[in-house]
């Protein structure tokens, strides 16, 4: 019987780098989620100025931490998070918006950028269960139960 390599915490070192590489591109797409609801933070005009301005407050303070995770899981499979914004852009399917001050344009943005970041992390819930990685599989299950969540509330504004 062949034995299988497997990294410091047990998983086959093939199966890790497929999930650091799908948790990069999630980093990517996270980084520029981030960056692009701080700027619906910061240029956010009208009416629905003070509940809009909270509300993507909230979400980038929300969103750094899951950064900082999902980088610290891709360290602890062994491998190097990616930090370089031009490296982001290229491997992003969220892509930078332009100043956007029309709340509606933003929640807009916001809920598509959701469905790019639910899609992945259910990719790589898959991914982690095949692999035996509770780690990534847990941080993927919390994720998805409170964006879902997020989801519901920013379709619900939005309607």
């Amino acid at each position: 019987m062949k034995k299988t390599k497997t990294n410091l915490i047990g998983i086959e070192s093939d199966k890790a780098t497929l999930l650091a590489e799908k948790l990069n591109q999630l980093l990517a797409n996270y980084s520029i989620f981030y960056q692009n609801t701080r700027g619906y933070h910061w240029n956010i005009k009208g009416e629905k100025f003070f509940e809009l301005h909270v509300k993507f407050e909230e979400l980038y303070n929300s969103l750094v931490l899951k950064i900082d995770e999902i980088a610290e899981r891709i360290l602890t499979l062994g491998f190097s998070p990616q930090h370089k914004y031009s490296v982001y852009n290229e491997e992003s399917s969220i892509k930078e918006s332009s100043q956007v001050s029309d709340g509606n344009k933003a929640v807009s943005n916001i809920l598509d950028s959701f469905s790019v970041i639910i899609s992945l992390q259910r990719e790589l819930l898959e991914l982690s269960e095949e692999a035996g990685d509770e780690g990534t599989n847990a941080l993927m299950s919390d994720y998805l139960k409170e964006q879902e969540k997020l989801v519901w509330m920013y379709s619900a504004y939005a309607a």
